[in-house]
């Protein structure tokens, strides 16, 4: 059996416009169950909290966040805080977990699956760790997950660093995790990684753990399917 889906390559997208349009996405899921979206984009310098999230994980004024031009928001997503940036691989995958027949738990690991082989593709050598969702290098975390799910329909996703700014990272405590570092592929190669390459070996590997039948789409039909405001 596979799962329809409609993958969507958006570039970079301010983080509040991505979220409006998750949320336009999943009521049309909600609506018709064979529907299904991955959205493929980039962020803006952004901080999101999640609903576990805690605002001292965050080290930074108001002047110090204008001053990186940078933005904060609270989210429904799990989770604490974490960073989104240029160089930073975001995927919201908008479907139905009642099309596997699985749970959260199932859709988690196969997110972190299949970045686990997509990184492989690059030769680096990534696994998950036992209470720590995501997927980790060591003890330096390369790809967050947090999810919101309503009525079976996943919102939110994974970032993967690719080749981010780092240092933005070093103001928060990345996932509430304080005795842990944050890489990217770009680092651990030591030569830049294209977002482009590393969003082909990601698509490649979710169609195979989420055993996706992928159609690419296009702006104009992510919006032709949005419901009406």
């Amino acid at each position: 059996m596979t799962v329809p889906c409609t993958v969507v390559r958006l570039g970079v997208v301010d983080y509040m416009q991505g979220w409006d349009l998750q949320k336009r996405l999943a009521e049309q899921v909600k609506a018709d169950d064979t529907a299904g979206w991955l959205l493929l984009l980039e962020h803006p310098h952004t901080y999101t909290f999640g609903r576990a999230g805690n605002a001292e994980n965050l080290h930074l004024t108001e002047q110090e966040l204008a001053d990186l031009d940078a933005k904060v928001y609270w989210v429904d997503r799990g989770g604490d805080v974490t960073y989104h940036g240029p160089g930073q691989l975001v995927g919201y995958p908008i479907v139905d977990l009642h099309r596997w027949n699985e749970g959260p738990r199932w859709f988690v690991a196969a997110l972190e699956a299949a970045l686990i082989e997509a990184l492989a593709v690059f030769g680096v050598a990534a696994e998950t760790v036992e209470g720590r969702p995501g997927v980790w290098a060591g003890n330096e975390k390369l790809a967050a997950i947090g999810l919101h799910i309503s009525q079976g329909v996943t919102t939110h996703g994974f970032a993967l660093n690719v080749d981010p700014d780092l240092s933005y990272f070093e103001h928060i405590f990345s996932c509430g995790i304080a005795d842990a570092g944050v890489t990217s592929i770009s680092r651990l190669l030591g030569h830049p990684v294209g977002i482009t390459e590393a969003t082909d070996a990601v698509l490649a590997a979710l169609t195979r753990h989420l055993r996706l039948e992928v159609r690419e789409g296009s702006v104009d039909q992510m919006m032709a399917a949005l419901p009406a405001v």
